[in-house]
């Protein structure tokens, strides 16, 4: 079948291989993020798990957020393909501390890509990229304020309990955030 309409491309080409790439940098995540929420669940750390589990799904709105851009821009988005996810971690305070790490490197990459859409003057990119500017500093603040707790509480005796139980509260407090910031979550 003949393609009805072909669309003129506004995107360019190493815009979109930024985009691509930063597509599988959100399927990686959502896949970490179901990893992660799987031992949580598997440990016993419910709030965790939810709290987990609720962000992988988050991380693949963004993938399809991403993707759904990137083509009706005229580009061709690309389902990435996910391999090497950790599935085992030795503590509660690991799977967190992973979390920012890899919050950080996807701040990074958002940033690299903004700075690439100012530089060509892709404004219509650069200012899709500002949600996504916002959400990563509200990411980065959830995922320092769950290590904090490992801090404040301590993990002897019943503070994985409790860290597990606070971790729940930290989903609200990113509900409130997203709603004041005008976020999607």
């Amino acid at each position: 079948m003949k393609e009805l309409v072909t669309k003129k491309r506004s995107l360019l080409k190493e815009t979109e291989k930024l985009l691509n790439k930063q597509i599988e940098m959100e399927g990686r995540s959502s896949a970490h993020y179901l990893s992660m929420a799987s031992w949580c669940e598997m440990k016993g750390y419910d709030n965790s798990a939810d709290f987990l589990y609720n962000h992988s799904e988050e991380e693949r709105m963004h993938m399809l957020k991403l993707i759904r851009y990137v083509n009706e821009a005229g580009g061709h988005a690309l389902q990435p393909e996910i391999t090497d996810i950790k599935h085992s971690f030795e503590t509660l305070r690991e799977v967190f501390e992973h979390i920012l790490e890899h919050e950080i490197e996807v701040t990074k990459s958002i940033n690299t890509i903004v700075d690439h859409c100012f530089m060509e003057k892709d404004f219509a990119t650069f200012s899709f990229l500002q949600w996504y500017v916002t959400e990563q500093r509200e990411e980065e603040t959830i995922a320092r304020r769950a290590l904090e707790l490992f801090d404040i509480i301590g993990e002897e005796g019943i503070g994985l309990w409790t860290i597990d139980q606070e971790i729940a509260k930290l989903e609200g407090q990113e509900s409130a955030a997203q709603t004041m910031g005008g976020g999607e979550g």
